[in-house]
């Protein structure tokens, strides 16, 4: 539904059809023993295959005096590792979860401008069930790095209760703080990177199929304008949309390393 041919849509009486969450429903591109594979589980393999192969390239021929793949490959390793990382985690331990940070932000970031590569098309983080399933690893992640550090007790006690609270109001406090950081916590990180992703590509679609229809599908010249503007308009939000791509990759891995830190705190 997102790619050149899907610009044309109309219905039989040749009305407009209106874009929404059925557009992100992609038939089967072929089946496997019965079972589909979709064009947004192509991409995710894909994504994977192209970030094994940037890394490999940018780092196989390391030296002092960088070429241009190693010293992107660097940089974007630095930003991560100092700019995320050391600054939410702290000195002592970011280390150990720079791998995880690094491969993570590349990942949502691929996965993410898959939107505005033409014939992709498809940014795969708009299907929920894929960022569920991110967010889970998160979640894991985070989890087993406070337990391993404070064993289970403690490490809920320091997730439940907050520093310096005593009394009544810990029987408010504590199903509270359980709630958000523990199980509602993952919800809101996928829903997070979901929702910016689903919108922003629901909004090309909707520029894009409406400047095709009131161009080349509606039988009134005058519309013809409109159709033009809607055109420059998903243009522009096509940039818009680079922006919100990367800032959805930083804001996924930034908050991802600032659980890690809060399970690693000695205090809540």
């Amino acid at each position: 539904m997102t790619t050149v041919a899907s610009l044309f849509i109309a219905s039989e009486s040749g009305g407009f059809i209106a874009p929404g969450p059925g557009s992100f429903e992609l038939p089967p591109a072929f089946e496997i023993a019965g079972f589909g594979v979709t064009k947004s589980m192509l991409l995710l393999s894909l994504s994977a295959v192209l970030i094994i192969g940037a890394t490999y390239v940018s780092s196989r021929k390391a030296a002092v005096v960088p070429g241009r793949l190693q010293f992107a490959g660097e940089y974007v390793y630095d930003f991560v590792r100092n700019g995320i990382a050391r600054d939410s985690i702290g000195t002592r331990d970011f280390m150990k979860f720079v791998p995880y940070l690094f491969s993570l932000f590349l990942f949502v970031f691929v996965n993410n401008y898959y939107g505005v590569i033409p014939f992709l098309q498809f940014p795969s983080f708009s299907r929920i069930s894929y960022v569920y399933g991110l967010a889970a690893v998160t979640w894991i992640v985070y989890n087993v790095a406070g337990i391993s550090r404070h064993g289970v007790l403690g490490y809920l006690r320091r997730s439940t209760v907050p520093g310096g609270v005593k009394g009544p109001i810990l029987a408010l406090i504590i199903p509270l703080e359980f709630l958000s950081n523990i199980i509602v916590r993952p919800a809101t990180l996928a829903l997070r990177l979901f929702a910016n992703l689903f919108a922003g590509h629901l909004l090309l679609i909707l520029f894009s199929t409406g400047a095709a229809f009131l161009i080349f599908e509606s039988d009134k010249i005058a519309y013809a304008p409109v159709g033009l503007l809607s055109f420059l308009l998903g243009i522009l939000v096509s940039f818009l949309e680079l922006l919100v791509m990367f800032l959805q990759a930083y804001v996924f891995t930034l908050l991802t390393a600032m659980y890690i830190g809060g399970a690693l705190a000695d205090e809540h």
